[in-house]
């Protein structure tokens, strides 16, 4: 079992950072490629970003491509999503999710989740 839990969100003006955490235990986070996903008020949750295991790989969704960047220290068992350039219509629930294997787009094949962290950007 892996247990996930997020850090970091917030209230942020539009154009603003934030860098948003996942810290995992139970078992050893390099075991597993990791994703983030979002969930707007009245939304579905969508896929945010993926990264592998050994962070070879690296995906973004086209929504924030070129202002998110994700990140992994598996020393310390942390995966870290950078936030630039926020918009309002990145509000959203932030979820962190791990699986073995590949990091995918679909978020019914990531194993486990943690609680979210809230993230507001106001205009």
């Amino acid at each position: 079992q892996v247990q996930l839990v997020e850090s970091g969100g917030g209230l942020v003006q539009a154009g603003g950072s934030l860098r948003v955490s996942c810290v995992a235990s139970g078992r050893t986070l390099s075991d597993y490629a990791m994703g983030w996903f979002r969930q707007a008020p009245g939304r579905e949750r969508e896929f945010v970003g993926g990264i592998s295991r050994s962070t070879a790989s690296i995906y973004y969704s086209d929504s924030v491509k070129g202002r998110f960047t994700i990140s992994r220290d598996n020393a310390k068992n942390r995966v870290y999503l950078q936030m630039n350039s926020l918009k309002p219509e990145d509000t959203a629930v932030y979820y962190c999710a791990a699986r073995r294997g590949s990091a995918v787009t679909t978020q019914t094949l990531y194993d486990y989740w943690g609680q979210g962290t809230q993230v507001i950007v106001s205009s």
